[in-house]
Formats: C-alpha cells, sequence, structure tokens
C-alpha cells in the first residue's frame, strides 16, 4: 500500500477537463430564464428615454386596461412599501423606482407585471410619463463646476455634486521628492466607462408564498448570501424567511454583484400577488442601466532622478459614479484599491488625492474582472511608465529594470501601505522580452520606420491585490470579507463540498475539488462541488475581485485539513497505536515504525460511520471560515507588438506575450484560458469598446452595434508563458489567483504599443479605444487625442 498519485486522481496542477461542461455544451445548463414555476408572471420595466427630468406625471391607465395585466406599479405604490429607495453597496441611496425625477437615460420608472413578457412590454409602452428637461451633466468638470444643477437634491444637506474627497499616502514627503527630482514627468488620462456586457443580462424569479412566509428567488448574483442580507434589509423580511438562488450563471465579470431594482421590483410584485413574478432582462437594458466600470479622470506626475529611479509619484483622480453612489467595493476605500498603483516598483513617495462625483449616467461601477478598481490603477501607472522613460530618453525595459522591486526586498511595503507577499519580478520581465525578442524587434522597428512602416512595442507590468477580505480592513455593509466551506466525506470516501463562493465560469466545480484532492487523496471524480444556495451552501462573501482561489480555496484547503485531523484520530484507532505514532502521505496514514501497514482516507471514512474510537462524535464532516491575513499578489508582464497604418490608423497586433505568475496553479488548462480570456478582454477595451455619451446624456453604446465584442476573427494570439512559480507564503497551498490579471495589466500593453509606433510625432496620448479615426488625427495633427464626454452629434 503506498500514497496514491496525485496526477491520476486529479489533484493540483492536473489539466483535469472542467466537469461543468458536461451539461454545458449538451444544452442542460439551468439558467435563471429557465425556471418555470406554477402560476408564474412576467415583469417588464419601463425606463426613462432622458438623462435628467422632473418627473411632472405617470398616467397608468391605459396599461391596466391591456388584458392580461395584473399589476402596473409606479414609484408612489413603491413609496407606501418603504421601498421607493433602497441603500446601495456603498452605503447611498438608490431610486427603486423614480419618484421626483430621472437622473439618467435608462432609469426604472414603472413596472408592469402581466401573463407573459409581450403583454408586460407592450403595456409599458402605454404608460404616459410627462417629463420636465433638466440640463444633463456627463462628465466630473461639468459636475462640480459652479452652478451645476444638483443631481441628488434629494439628499438632505447635498447641495453639490460631490460625493467625497478621500486621500492616502505621504503628501509631505512627496512634495520633498518633487522638489529634488531632476526631470518632472505628467501625464493626464481618461480611463473610459466600460460594460462587462455578460451573456445574459440580470433576471430573478421571485416567489413569495404567504402560508409559510417564505421569500425564494432564483437570481443572477455573484453573491447569493449579501444580496440576502440586502433583501433582508430593503423588503424587511426576516433573514432566515429569505432564500436566494443563484443557478447557473452566464457570465458575470462583476456586473451581477450589485442589487438591481429590477430584482427589488419582482421580489416586491411578487409579495403584492402572491404569485412567482421572473424578470428578464434585455440586452439593451443591461447596457444602459446596470453596473459600468472605470469611467476615471487621472491627472499625475512623477519626479525622476536623471539616472532613470523613480523618486515620488502625484496621482490626482476624479471617479464619474453617476446618479447613485453604489459601487461594489470595501467599505473603507472610497475609491476602491486604486491606490495599489505602482505596487510594483520601488517608489519612496507617492501620493493620491480621489474625488467622486455624480453625474447623468448609469450608477454602480463594479469591479469589472478586476479587485476593485485595480484595472484602473495598473493602466494609470503603465501609461505613466511609458511617458516617463520617453521623458528621460531611456529605454522601456530598461526603465522598468531600474524600478521593480527586487526578489530580496519581499515581504514589500509599497508607499501606499499594502505588503507584497511574495515574486521574481525582474525574471519576469526578462522571460518576457526574451520571448518577444526584444533586442532584434528594436533594430526591425528602425529599419521599418525608414521604409515608412510604423511599428511599435508596449510593455505592461502589473501586480493585483487579490482575496480582498482580512478583517481588519475589508468588510461590505458591515460584513467582513470572509469566506467558508463545508466537506463531508461519505462513509464510501465520496465527498460533496460546498462552498461560499460562487462561480459564473471560472470552473470551480472542477478546481475546488482538485484543492480537496491535493489534500486528502480522493479523487476529484469523487467529489461534487455545491454552490449558490443560500439554504444549503455556508456563509460566503461571493465571487469578484478574485476572491474564490485566494480565500474560499484557502477554506476549502482548511476544512480538507480539519477532516485529515480526525482521520488521523481514526486511522491511530484502526492501527491500535498512538496519533504520534501515525504518519500521512497523499491517501493514506501509516505507521511511523511499520509503514507497510496502513489504512486508505476511504477505509478512515467508513470507520467514521461505523468503527470510530470510544467517545469520539460519529462522522467525517467539518466546516472551515477563513479570514485571510493579507492579500495574495501576483504578478505578471505583458508585451505587445503592432504595426499602425499612417494612411488609415488602423493598428494590428504583431505578437502578444504574456508571463503570468499566479502562484501555485491548480489546474493549469483553466489558468490558460483565464489568461487568453482577459487578454481578449484587455484587447478590445484598447481597440473598439466604446461607450460614451452626448451632451443630452443619451448612451453611445447601447447596443452591439456601437459597443464592440471581439470576435474569433479579430481576436489575436496569445503566447503564454507559466515558468515563473512564487507561492504566496501565508495560503494554504501557495496559490495567488489569475482571473483578473491579463484583463487588468492588457490594455496598456497594446496602448504603449500603439503609442510606441507613432512616437516620432511627439504625441503622448491617445484615450482608449484607440479607435483608427482617433489614430489617424493623433498622426496627421501631432497632438493627444481625447475620448472623454460628451461626443459631437456627428460622432
Amino acid at each position: 500500500m503506498t500514497a496514491v498519485d496525485e496526477r491520476k486522481i486529479g489533484g493540483l496542477g492536473t489539466s483535469r477537463k472542467r466537469v461543468e461542461d458536461d451539461r454545458f455544451i449538451r444544452g442542460k445548463g439551468n439558467y435563471v430564464d429557465d425556471i418555470v414555476l406554477p402560476g408564474m408572471l412576467h415583469m417588464e420595466i419601463l425606463r426613462s428615454p432622458v438623462a435628467h427630468a422632473r418627473i411632472k406625471s405617470i398616467d397608468t391607465s391605459r396599461a391596466w386596461e391591456v388584458p392580461g395585466v395584473h399589476l402596473v406599479l409606479t414609484g408612489e405604490m413603491a413609496a407606501t412599501r418603504n421601498l421607493a429607495w433602497m441603500p446601495t453597496l456603498s452605503y447611498d441611496t438608490q431610486a427603486v423606482l423614480a419618484t421626483d425625477k430621472v437622473r439618467f437615460q435608462g432609469q426604472e420608472v414603472a413596472v408592469v407585471v402581466a401573463d407573459d413578457p409581450y403583454i408586460a412590454k407592450d403595456a409599458c409602452e402605454l404608460i404616459d410619463v410627462e417629463y420636465e428637461p433638466l440640463p444633463a451633466l456627463v462628465t466630473p468638470e461639468q459636475a462640480i463646476a459652479e452652478g451645476a444643477p444638483v443631481i441628488r437634491d434629494d439628499k438632505a444637506g447635498q447641495d453639490d455634486n460631490l460625493i467625497y474627497t478621500w486621500e492616502v499616502g505621504d503628501k509631505d514627503g512627496t512634495d520633498r521628492a518633487f522638489e529634488q527630482a531632476d526631470v518632472i514627468s505628467k501625464l493626464r488620462l481618461h480611463y473610459p466607462r466600460s460594460h462587462p456586457s455578460p451573456i445574459e443580462p440580470c433576471g430573478s424569479v421571485a416567489d413569495f408564498n404567504r402560508a409559510t412566509g417564505k421569500l425564494t428567488v432564483y437570481m443572477t448574483t455573484q453573491a447569493p448570501h449579501i444580496v440576502r442580507a440586502a433583501v433582508a434589509m430593503i423588503a424587511e423580511l426576516p433573514e432566515h424567511m429569505i432564500r436566494i438562488v443563484a443557478p447557473d450563471i452566464g457570465g458575470g465579470f462583476g456586473n451581477k454583484v450589485p442589487v438591481y431594482p429590477g430584482y427589488v421590483c419582482s421580489i416586491l410584485c411578487s409579495i403584492l400577488l402572491e404569485r412567482p413574478v421572473k424578470w428578464i432582462e434585455d440586452k439593451t437594458g443591461n447596457l444602459i442601466s446596470t453596473g459600468f466600470a472605470r469611467d476615471m479622470y487621472l491627472d499625475s506626475e512623477m519626479a525622476l532622478s536623471k539616472d532613470g529611479k523613480i523618486l515620488g509619484v502625484r496621482i490626482r483622480a476624479d471617479a464619474d459614479h453617476g446618479a447613485f453612489y453604489a459601487d461594489a467595493q470595501p467599505s473603507k476605500f472610497k475609491i476602491g484599491l486604486l491606490h495599489s498603483t505602482f505596487a510594483c516598483y520601488d517608489i519612496p513617495n507617492a501620493h493620491l488625492m480621489a474625488r467622486g462625483v455624480y453625474t447623468n449616467k448609469a450608477p454602480g461601477g463594479v469591479a469589472y474582472r478586476c479587485s476593485f478598481r485595480v484595472t484602473e490603477a495598473m493602466f494609470f501607472q503603465e501609461r505613466m511608465m511609458h511617458a516617463a522613460a520617453n521623458d528621460l530618453g531611456m529605454d522601456q525595459a530598461e526603465f522598468r529594470r531600474r524600478n521593480l522591486v527586487r526578489d530580496d526586498q519581499f515581504p514589500y511595503r509599497t508607499p501606499f501601505g499594502f505588503l507584497l507577499d511574495s515574486g521574481q519580478y525582474h525574471k519576469c520581465l526578462e522571460v518576457g522580452l526574451k520571448a518577444i525578442d526584444y533586442d532584434n524587434f528594436r533594430e526591425q522597428q528602425k529599419q521599418a520606420r525608414a521604409r515608412g512602416r510604423l511599428l511599435g512595442l508596449g510593455i505592461s507590468t502589473m501586480t493585483e491585490p487579490l482575496g480582498a477580505g482580512n478583517s481588519r480592513e475589508f468588510d461590505i455593509l458591515g460584513i467582513k470579507m470572509f469566506d467558508s466551506a463545508e466537506l463531508r466525506v461519505h462513509p464510501t470516501g465520496k465527498a460533496l463540498l460546498r462552498i461560499g463562493s460562487k462561480t459564473q465560469g471560472q470552473g470551480h466545480e472542477t478546481t475546488f475539488a482538485q484543492i480537496v484532492s491535493h489534500e486528502l487523496g480522493i479523487p476529484a471524480d469523487d467529489i461534487v462541488v455545491e454552490h449558490g444556495d443560500t439554504d444549503t451552501a455556508p456563509f460566503g462573501m461571493g465571487t469578484y475581485a478574485s476572491r474564490s482561489t485566494p480565500v474560499a480555496g484557502a477554506a476549502t484547503a482548511m476544512v480538507a485539513r480539519k477532516i485529515r485531523a480526525k482521520a488521523r484520530a481514526i486511522a491511530a484507532h484502526l492501527l491500535e497505536a498512538s496519533e504520534e505514532d501515525v504518519e500521512w502521505e497523499l491517501g493514506r496514514f501509516y505507521l511511523r515504525s511499520s509503514p507497510e501497514r496502513g489504512v486508505t482516507i476511504q477505509e478512515c471514512a467508513m470507520a467514521a460511520y461505523g468503527n470510530m474510537p470510544d467517545g469520539m462524535e460519529p462522522g467525517l464532516e467539518h466546516h472551515a471560515y477563513y479570514d485571510p491575513p493579507n492579500m495574495t499578489w501576483p504578478f505578471a508582464v505583458y508585451i505587445a507588438t503592432v504595426e499602425v497604418d499612417p494612411e488609415t490608423g488602423v493598428w494590428d497586433v504583431l505578437k502578444v506575450v504574456a508571463v503570468d505568475d499566479c502562484g501555485v496553479r491548480i489546474n493549469p488548462m483553466i489558468v490558460e484560458g483565464q489568461i487568453m480570456g482577459g487578454l481578449t478582454e484587455a484587447y478590445a477595451m484598447s481597440s473598439m469598446q466604446f461607450q460614451t455619451y452626448d451632451a443630452e446624456g443619451n448612451c453611445i453604446g447601447s447596443n452591439y452595434m456601437d459597443y464592440l465584442l471581439p470576435s474569433a476573427w479579430e481576436t489575436p494570439g496569445f503566447e503564454l508563458h507559466s515558468e515563473v512559480v512564487t507561492p504566496s507564503p501565508h495560503h494554504p497551498i501557495g496559490a495567488k489567483g489569475i482571473g483578473e490579471c491579463a484583463a487588468v495589466g492588457g490594455p496598456a500593453a497594446f496602448v504603449n504599443a500603439v503609442m510606441d509606433a507613432i512616437s516620432h510625432t511627439g504625441v503622448r496620448n491617445i484615450d482608449m479605444p484607440l479607435l483608427p479615426d482617433r489614430v489617424w488625427e493623433a498622426l496627421n495633427q501631432r497632438r493627444d487625442v481625447s475620448g472623454a464626454p460628451p461626443v459631437r452629434a456627428e460622432d
């Protein structure tokens, strides 16, 4: 009897095929729209066509007359149940249905519940709303200008459009660094509003049972337990009488973290009608009203010595939060983790000042495939690094070499107070430079430019704080950001793992079983993973900000170790020895003095139900709540090469190299898929995704003719490298997380490459997306090109 082979049982490091795909590729997934309940009705939302207007009147009489209509709900009616307004995850308030005025195009004004969705939609069009137009404000600059109309005049004491000011860092030390600088590099940027755009829009099926007093809601949520807590506060129902079920989800990317008015309305309608009510959002509704991302303005300076060392960084950021401050982020940090910027560089002084502003846009800034504004942080960082290297006249790679944190500096404290766990940043950079054939490309670039061809190379590094959760600093709605797991090993040695995390395509049902295999030696195929049902899953904070592996994955490892500890006592009983004499190797316990004598984990499981030691509680199951001591810090280098057509501004990607150090890789195949998906999103954000607003507050990008998603035809190929692995020293299995890294660090690589190709023009910045007309304008007019709204009508 020997230890099991971890690779053969599908443990850590195995490219095990995703077990979820067995149902998905057969069309057997179970999504919210697949749920049909007896007596179910359908809800449709009437949305505002204007961005800012007072509501003078709402006439619903014609809608009530439509056969098949059961309810027409307005804000005034919701107010009688104290549900016209609801709290947000950022301790603001948000209108469920507009009462006094509308504050963004697409805001929810009324809902209709009918026998089918088509009747409900037709009836919505018969609701007559009289609007009194007000000026629309679509940028922070407009919103904080003197005399600007107050958007949130519903709030007592709110006499302007400023939400907060927030600062972090050492202002005095940074000021002194700038006084000593040989060179000061400056850059102004706008990271445009983007949208997660999951293939499945939001939706819910609310079912209130008057007889039992229990509310069951099937919904598209990445955080079922947090939603349950929010619903309890909003609907004034006891939490133990609320069940939230998140079935299969067709993509989330952060979009399905907030509590949206559509969810609340379906719940209220079910309570009023005492029948199940289904709401399925359409694509336009999702694009114009649900949680956006980014939309941040940066004014930055970098103090530099003439030998290329960064002495200090000064950052001013304005965040456009839309009509309601509804960011999904930890309570303590007003602008998320933007201050993670420059974490991978050894910078002695830094200071960040941020403002949040109300505008007439959709609210709900979400961590679109990033850890709370880290995408903006890394983009600003790498665009500033690119500009600073040029200002010094220094090679891009060499400038980074001189400033990256060295291996011997870990654990490294950043100037903003974060503690980096581990890394080999220089090695990652060198691997990437070798893969892209850096020196040879630079020579080719010179030769091509002499012939009128414009080649460019862009470097982007990133380190992202993942696993937000240490209870000293992180909470949402006052609930600390720990996570949990419950593990039950049945008598035959098969296992059931329940987790507080929730998958939307990351492969939890596959990879979390592999963690248990690694800890216990039970084949991954013998482990079922359940999640998403608050009646059965242990309490968890959900899946976003790449928390799954760093926090829920750690909880899984810890609960498996608790199981193993009990199994050791059982094994000692079976082997008639003391626990001190029992050793463990994967899948079996054995006697130290007689290694051939042992018992398998499966034999221990059977004994736990039939031959346990005297005084031991039967069964082999346990639970674990994991409060991470620190965040994990994966690191990556992304390098892209491009060619720009000087006649048209069109740019083509020649090659992309990705070097990711995410610590221990649970499933290399799934890791590679996450990187490729993230790079695809990065390419889309840099090249084509365009969600903006005109002067009247109309959303440009409310459909997939304007808001473009890359297909396989446009998406370039990616060369991935995995040879750098620095396990996190405080994570139970050394994993750091990977789900967001490429989307976080990738955009700057593409933008820097285009800027490198046109560097001879003196242009310092083109705002994303780098549409061909913007690149052409920069080339021909030799000036920076802003993409900030409002766009002109002819655009």
